[in-house]
């Protein structure tokens, strides 16, 4: 059985007196894709950014490829990918010039970075489109670029924060395509998302109510769980039990 990639315990992270992220304990193993699901405010992003380095749990543990989230951040960036739901490129560079900045960022060999350019814009149907600025593209487009990009260095683990937000189902569907087959090159994807249907396409999934994880299993098995025919009626039981635990 091989060490899982991403691996937590009681991970923690307090705001004053809010908990944001409340004791969750999870593993996620290579090339899975593992969907993070929850309502905006559940605490979905605070717990990615304490996974990509960028925030100190308050307590518990975790690792990410190997290495300590709280004492060896910059390992972590190192081993992963990032996508968040804002896009990370520059709208006023081409195409091409995006690519080669992140992926001196990612600290690729130069050598590689121009014949992999080319590979990649050929793959994604971009080839004609190589010296259009980033602005001029259509959001769809914006979106599968900035998905490549983060991948460009074939890092372990992607992290993905909401990253279909605001696209139509036909584009969200084909970014899933790109999803899947950076799972079947053994990259590991962590996607947070509120689109519950998205779950559908998860090997496993965790769904996160006020900050802790209320259930995880592949969709089948919570639909069968819960006596549910769709993973928003899952999410629906998961809410009103919350509900009624406050009250």
């Amino acid at each position: 059985m091989s060490q899982p990639v991403i691996q937590t315990e009681q991970l923690t992270k307090r705001f004053g007196a809010f908990t944001a992220v409340d004791r969750i304990s999870f593993q996620v193993d290579k090339g899975e894709i593992f969907g993070f699901l929850g309502a905006n405010g559940a605490g979905k992003t605070t717990a990615m950014r304490m996974l990509c380095g960028l925030s100190k749990p308050t307590s518990g543990k975790g690792t990410v490829a190997g290495y300590n989230i709280a004492s060896q951040s910059e390992s972590v960036k190192r081993s992963i990918g990032y996508m968040s739901q804002k896009f990370s490129l520059y709208e006023d560079l081409k195409v091409w010039e995006n690519i080669r900045l992140f992926a001196g960022i990612y600290g690729m060999e130069e050598r590689l970075i121009a014949p992999k350019t080319d590979e990649l814009l050929t793959r994604l149907g971009f080839a004609d489109e190589r010296n259009t600025l980033v602005k001029s593209l259509p959001l769809g487009w914006k979106q599968k670029l900035s998905f490549s990009v983060s991948i460009f260095h074939e890092p372990r683990i992607v992290f993905l924060d909401e990253p279909t937000g605001g696209v139509d189902p036909v584009t969200r569907r084909q970014f899933w395509e790109l999803i899947y087959d950076a799972a079947d090159r053994g990259i590991t994807v962590f996607v947070t998302t509120h689109y519950m249907d998205e779950a559908e396409y998860c090997n496993r999934v965790s769904i996160m109510v006020d900050g802790r994880i209320e259930a995880l299993d592949t969709p089948g098995n919570l639909k069968q769980q819960f006596g549910a025919h769709s993973m928003d009626e899952v999410f629906l039981q998961l809410a009103r039990k919350a509900t009624r635990k406050a009250d």
